[in-house]
């Protein structure tokens, strides 16, 4: 009985040690690691190399903060403990944290200069540091760290590295990082392997690559002082790469040219409906788009707190603010008007010039900048040479939204038949019990708050100021007019044939002589078609 209580005794006490060292702190340095932090503190400048090498090849991913600390020169020791603490800027103000700490962890230390001492760097343990950082990254359990730290390493491939990333190349089951470590095998042997045949071989495997470091080195290989089948082989694999290079410049602009035609949709849509069911030109729809961008902007003035929502907040009101000030133009100027165009078009003129100085009265002349949410900050990256920019993408999804709900309102709503009704024949319309006057002021109203819409996504892409809308009033007016006056498709098509001929155009021509070239086709095209691409049928079209 006695030896059974002491076996249990022996077994809780082992339980309880195991179960000890499982809840201790994985980022808490082990003893025989704290003595080689505390020697790194001690040596030299010029021996702390072989001290980092150790601390390397003995540790793992929590030795991460040590030398991405060291690296950016902000790594300290306590004199009196030798403790390595950390120098962290906040708020005007310089603390002193222990380096080892969590990161949701708040343990400033009020200390004076003269209780701690700086670890010292030099260019030489700088590079040694991004390799390290790399090389100990290259064991991250996150994809998009080992695949980031092995292209980070592409530039300074030596036989350590390239031994560390073969034997990790058997382990690893992700393709994508398996890819970017053959490119860096490869990479390696295209350089520096003994035989031609190796080295070809090598270049070979990175013909489908379009890593920058690869393509330096192929530029490098194709110079004098190589054999001639390493040259040749350089040459072809860098043809290979250029073609492809060339490929994705083009889906580059095309994209860009999507992107001006989904804000040139979102500018035209509204003067669409109401150039084409009132006929009215209305020369203060740029100013529409302005007072929607500066809805945007007072918007994320009243919640600074987050911007990330604001911008579902900036939408319904900037609709709403241009779209009453339409309703407002409409009633106070523009049904006075009816049937004398040139007198509309002076008048809007000038409310547009009222709009622009009341703007410069209330905000100033000067440009305010819109904080862009997080949410659409960045980019994605398709590969090395193509990145498309989010908020470029959301808007292009946001244009084609607003499109599709506009197409909607006037298909399958009575406002919208009312509004066809009036735009294919407005005296039938009133025979019939139609309100136009009603219908005009809902027609032109939707029409501004559409434009107000456009002034959010614009206040993504570009500075507010008073004179936003009148960079696109004219390009808003040549959509309508060469898709054809009031078809939504011909806007649609119009929009974004206009945008992508323009991004073609601009890197051959300029951007100036674009936007010329681009005018001057569309006055050729509508001497030959003069109601556009997709003209009214009907009796309406006279």
């Amino acid at each position: 009985m006695k030896n059974f209580l002491v076996f249990c005794g022996a077994l809780f006490l082992l339980f309880s040690t195991a179960i000890h060292a499982d809840s201790s702190d994985p980022t808490t340095p082990s003893s025989s690691m704290e003595a080689m932090l505390v020697e790194l503190t001690k040596v030299s400048l010029k021996k702390s190399l072989p001290v980092l090498k150790k601390i390397e090849h003995e540790s793992s991913e929590e030795m991460l903060p040590l030398f991405s600390t060291l690296l950016s020169g902000n790594l300290y020791y306590l004199k009196s403990d030798r403790s390595l603490l950390a120098r962290v800027k906040q708020d005007g103000k310089t603390e002193y944290r222990p380096l080892f700490d969590s990161p949701t962890a708040n343990n400033a230390l009020t200390l004076s200069k003269r209780d701690v001492k700086k670890v010292k760097v030099n260019n030489k343990l700088r590079k040694y540091l991004r390799g390290a950082i790399a090389r100990i990254q290259l064991t991250s359990k996150d994809i998009a760290k080992r695949q980031a730290a092995v292209r980070s390493l592409l530039s300074s491939l030596d036989s350590d590295t390239i031994e560390h990333i073969h034997q990790l190349r058997s382990q690893e089951k992700n393709s994508s990082v398996k890819n970017m470590m053959d490119v860096a095998l490869n990479l390696y042997s295209a350089e520096n392997a003994t035989s031609d045949v190796a080295r070809v071989s090598a270049i070979r495997h990175l013909e489908g690559s379009l890593e920058n470091d690869v393509r330096n080195l192929l530029t490098k290989l194709t110079k004098d002082g190589q054999s001639e089948p390493v040259r040749q082989a350089a040459l072809s694999a860098l043809k290979s790469i250029d073609q492809q290079v060339n490929r994705y410049a083009l889906v580059d602009q095309l994209f860009f040219g999507l992107s001006l035609g989904s804000v040139l949709l979102l500018a035209s849509i509204g003067l669409a409906i109401t150039f084409g069911v009132m006929g009215v030109i209305n020369m203060a729809h740029g100013e529409m788009i302005m007072l929607g961008a500066y809805t945007t902007y007072v918007v994320q003035l009243l919640m600074p707190n987050h911007i990330d929502y604001s911008i579902w907040v900036a939408i319904p009101a900037a609709f709403l603010v241009s779209g009453l000030m339409g309703v407002a133009i409409e009633r106070g100027v523009i049904r006075h008007l009816h049937g004398r165009p040139l007198e509309t078009l002076l008048a809007t003129f000038g409310i547009s010039l009222i709009l622009q100085q009341l703007v410069r009265s209330i905000f100033s002349p000067l440009n305010r900048q819109v904080s862009t949410p997080s949410w659409m900050s960045g980019s994605v990256e398709i590969n090395p040479v193509l990145s498309l920019t989010l908020n470029r993408l959301y808007i292009l999804a946001f244009a084609l939204l607003v499109f599709f709900a506009l197409l909607f309102i006037l298909k399958k709503t009575s406002l919208g038949l009312n509004v066809r009704a009036v735009s294919q024949n407005r005296n039938m319309a009133r025979a019939m019990g139609v309100k136009t006057a009603w219908v005009d002021a809902m027609t032109f109203g939707l029409g501004s708050g559409i434009a107000g819409i456009a002034g959010v996504a614009l206040s993504q892409l570009t500075n507010v100021g008073p004179n936003l809308g009148q960079a696109y009033i004219i390009d808003s007016f040549m959509v309508v007019v060469f898709g054809g006056v009031g078809n939504l498709f011909g806007t649609l098509v119009a929009a974004f044939s206009l945008g992508i001929a323009t991004k073609f155009l601009e890197p051959v021509t300029g951007a100036v002589l674009a936007a010329i070239t681009v005018l001057i086709f569309i006055i050729l095209f509508i001497q030959k078609r003069p109601k556009g691409l997709f003209p009214q049928k009907g009796r309406a079209a006279e």
